[in-house]
C-alpha cells in the first residue's frame, strides 16, 4: 500500500532552487534514507513533506489511513509541559482513548456519578476492543528503554539528550504507519542508537529519514534517495550497495565524458572552419554540437585527503592523577539530592599517537571528563600534569564566538593563513575552508549569517588550522554530512598527535579510535583495546552470558526441588528437624494469610477505579507466585514426620 506520494515538488532557497521537480513514493514497510551534502536541502525537503514548510510548487499526498509522525532535528516543546503532557499531545486515536480513560479514572477518584460511570464503561470497552491494554504496555516499554521514568518532570529541566529521547518517544508511541525522522541519532548515546536501530529495522512501519550514521543506514534502510543537483535519485539497497553503485556510475560517467570530449575535438575543428549552416544536416549538426558543449558536465566527488606536518610532542604529554568528580543527583536525570561520583580516582598517562574514544551512556560523565582534562572544570580531587610542548585544541558541542561581525575567512585566518602539509607543500585557509563546505561567497559572509551547524563546522576548521598536537573532540559529527566526515576521518587517521574523542557515530569511532575509555555506572573508568563496534558486541555477549548464568542458577534450584520431591518416595522418611518444624508451622500461618489477601484483591480487581484495579492485579500476581513457592516447600516438609 502506498503511504506517501511526492509529485513535482519544488522549493526555492535564498539564492537558487534547493530542489525542483522532485517525485517519488514510499510504500508500506519501506525504510528510506535521504542523503546528500550539507546545504542541498535534505531537511527542507523533509520539512516540506511533513507540512512544516509550504512548497513553491508540487504536491505531497499522505495516505489518510496511515498517519504520519515527524521527528525534527531540533524538537519544539513547551518548557512548562511535563514529559507526560508532551508525549500525550499526540493526535493518535489510540493515545487519545488512553488519555480519556486516564482522565475519567482521575475524576472518579474524586467521586462517582452516573455520567462518569457510563464514560468509564464505554472507554473500558474501547480499550478492550482495541487491545489497548497491550498497547499501553508497549508505550511503557519504549519509555523504559529510553530511560524516561519520571513522567512528571518538566521539559525545561531536561538535558539536550533527554529532550531528544522524549521527542523520539512521542514519535514512536504514536499509532501511525509512516515515520519522518531528521537526524534521529543526534544527541543519543550509542546504547540507545543500537536499540533504535534494531527497533526501526524490525518495525512494520515505513521510515523516511535523514541521517549521517552509516552503520544505522546499512542496518535499517533498503532504499537510498540521493539529493544532488536539485534532484533526487533512487538507489535500491542499503548504504553499502549505494556506494558500490555510485562507484560504477562515476566510472561510466567519466568514460562517457572522455568519449564526448574526443568527439568534440573533431567537431570544434569543423565549427572553426565556418561550415555553411544553410543545409538542414549542417544546422542539425551545429545544434547537436552546441548541446554537447553546453551540457551539464560530470563532476566527480572531491577526493580530498591530507596529512599535516604536525607539531612535535615532548616526552611528557598529559598525566591524570586520582581524578574524582561528584555531582548532586539531578544531574544525569536523577533527582533525590544525594551526591554521586561521575569520575572516581581515575589516573592515566597519555602516550604519543594514542587515539582514544570515550564510551558511556548519556549522563555518564563523558563531557565532564573532557572539561576536566582541558581545565575548564576543576576536579574535586586529583591533579593534572601537562607537558611543556603539549598544545590542546578542544572542540566543544556549543562553541562560543567573540565577534559575529567577522567574516568566515577572517575568523579562520586568526588561527593560520596556511597549513604546512606532511609532504612539504602548503594549503591555504581558503582552500581548507572549501574542503569543509565553505565555498564561494560564504567565505566573505559574517559569522552572524551562519546557521548553528555551519558555525560548529567552522569552529572545527579553525581548530584544525591551529595545528594542535593533542586534539579533543566532543561530538564533532552532529552537523557534518557523510562526505565531509570522510575528509575529517582521513585527517584524524593520519594525525600524529594524541586524539581523545566522544562521538555517538559508531562508524566514525571505529575509523579513528583503537582504544576506549569505558565510563562505568559507579564512576570508575575501565579500558578496552579494540573498536567501538567490537565493544558493543562484547557487551551484548556479557549481558547474554549473565542472563544464561541466572537461567542456569534457576534451573539448578528447580533440580534441587525435584530431587527433594523424589526423596518423598522413600519408605522411611526422616523426621523434621526442630528448625524445619518451626518453618512448617510458620508456612501454614503465612499460606492462610496470603489466601485471605487473595480473596480481598480479587474484589479490588473488579473495582471501577482503574489505578486501584491495576495495583491489585500486580499484587495478586506477586502473592500467587509467593503462594506457589510456599506450597511447594510446605509439601516437602509435610512428607516428613
Amino acid at each position: 500500500m502506498n503511504l506517501l506520494s511526492v509529485n513535482n515538488l519544488t522549493k526555492i532557497g535564498r539564492e537558487q532552487p534547493l530542489f525542483t521537480g522532485v517525485t517519488f513514493g514510499i510504500d508500506e514497510g519501506n525504510k528510506v534514507a535521504l542523503i546528500g551534502r550539507n546545504g542541498t536541502g535534505k531537511s527542507t525537503l523533509l520539512n516540506t513533506i511533513a507540512g512544516v514548510l509550504q512548497p513553491d510548487d508540487g504536491t505531497v499526498v499522505i495516505n489518510k489511513s496511515s498517519g504520519v509522525s515527524y521527528l525534527p532535528q531540533n524538537p519544539q516543546y513547551n518548557r512548562d509541559d511535563t514529559i507526560k503532557a508532551h508525549i500525550f499531545k499526540s493526535k493518535s486515536p489510540k493515545l487519545e482513548i488512553i488519555r480519556q480513560y486516564e482522565e475519567v479514572c482521575s475524576q472518579m477518584e474524586q467521586g462517582i456519578n452516573d455520567a462518569l460511570q457510563k464514560q468509564f464503561d464505554a472507554l473500558t470497552i474501547k480499550m478492550e476492543n482495541g487491545d489497548l491494554w497491550n498497547y499501553e504496555a508497549q508505550v511503557k516499554s519504549i519509555l523504559t528503554v529510553l530511560g524516561i521514568r519520571d513522567m512528571n518532570r518538566t521539559m525545561g529541566e531536561l538535558s539536550g539528550g533527554m529532550i531528544k529521547k522524549v521527542a523520539l518517544a512521542q514519535v514512536l508511541v504514536e499509532d501511525t504507519k509512516l515515520l519522518l525522522m531528521d537526524e534521529p541519532t543526534n544527541h543519543l548515546d550509542i546504547t540507545t542508537i543500537s536499540w533504535l536501530q534494531d527497533y526501526l529495522a524490525e518495525t512494520k512501519r515505513a521510515v523516511l529519514m535523514v541521517t549521517h550514521d552509516r552503520y544505522f543506514l546499512d542496518a535499517v534502510c533498503n532504499h537510498i534517495y540521493e539529493l544532488a543537483r536539485n534532484k533526487v535519485k533512487l538507489y535500491i539497497g542499503n548504504y553499502s550497495l549505494y556506494l558500490e553503485k555510485k562507484e560504477t556510475e562515476a566510472e561510466i560517467e567519466a568514460n562517457t565524458e572522455r568519449r564526448i570530449e574526443s568527439v568534440l575535438r573533431v567537431e570544434r575543428d569543423w565549427l572553426m572552419r565556418g561550415p555553411c549552416a544553410r543545409g538542414t544536416k549542417a544546422k542539425a549538426r551545429i545544434q547537436h554540437d552546441m548541446a554537447l558543449i553546453n551540457r551539464e558536465k560530470f563532476q566527480a566527488d572531491k577526493g580530498f585527503t591530507f596529512e599535516v606536518e604536525g607539531r612535535r610532542l615532548g616526552g611528557k604529554i598529559l598525566e591524570l592523577h586520582g581524578i574524582t568528580k561528584n555531582f548532586q543527583k539531578g544531574y544525569a536525570e536523577q533527582a533525590d539530592g544525594k551526591s554521586f561520583p561521575v569520575l572516581k580516582n581515575f589516573s592515566y598517562t597519555f602516550n604519543k599517537g594514542e587515539k582514544i574514544g570515550i564510551f558511556g551512556d548519556n549522563g555518564s560523565g563523558k563531557s565532564t571528563l573532557l572539561n576536566i582534562i582541558t581545565q575548564s572544570m576543576q576536579p574535586d580531587e586529583g591533579s593534572i600534569v601537562m607537558g611543556q610542548n603539549t598544545s590542546i585544541a578542544y572542540y566543544q558541542q556549543n562553541p562560543a564566538f567573540k565577534d559575529l561581525n567577522q567574516t568566515v575567512l577572517e575568523y579562520v585566518k586568526e588561527a593560520a593563513e596556511v597549513m604546512q602539509m606532511n609532504d612539504g607543500t602548503t594549503l591555504s585557509a581558503t582552500l581548507f575552508l572549501e574542503q569543509f563546505g565553505f565555498e564561494g561567497k560564504i567565505q566573505y559572509s559574517p559569522l552572524s549569517s551562519l546557521s548553528g551547524g555551519e558555525r560548529k563546522r567552522l569552529f572545527l576548521v579553525r581548530l584544525l588550522l591551529s595545528n594542535p598536537n593533542f586534539l579533543i573532540l566532543d561530538e564533532p559529527t552532529n552537523d557534518f554530512d557523510i562526505f565531509t566526515m570522510n575528509i575529517l576521518e582521513q585527517f584524524l587517521m593520519g594525525f600524529k598527535g594524541c586524539l581523545l574523542i566522544v562521538s555517538h557515530d559508531r562508524y566514525f569511532m571505529d575509523k579513528v579510535a583503537d582504544t576506549l575509555f569505558i565510563l562505568e555506572d559507579d564512576g570508575s573508568v575501565s579500558g578496552y583495546v579494540g573498536k567501538c563496534s567490537e565493544y558493543i558486541e562484547y557487551r551484548k555477549m556479557r549481558i547474554a552470558e549473565k542472563e544464561a548464568e541466572e537461567s542456569a542458577a534457576k534451573a539448578e534450584k528447580q533440580k534441587e526441588i525435584s530431587e527433594q520431591n523424589a526423596s518423598r518416595n522413600d519408605n522411611k522418611p526422616r523426621k523434621r528437624t526442630y528448625k524445619e518444624q518451626k518453618e512448617f508451622e510458620a508456612l501454614e500461618v503465612e499460606i492462610e494469610e496470603l489466601e485471605q489477601k487473595k480473596s480481598v484483591l480479587e474484589e479490588d480487581m473488579g473495582s471501577s477505579d482503574y489505578e486501584k484495579a491495576a495495583a491489585a492485579g500486580n499484587e495478586y500476581k506477586n502473592i500467587s507466585k509467593k503462594l506457589e513457592s510456599d506450597y511447594e516447600r510446605w509439601e516437602i516438609l509435610a512428607e516428613l514426620s
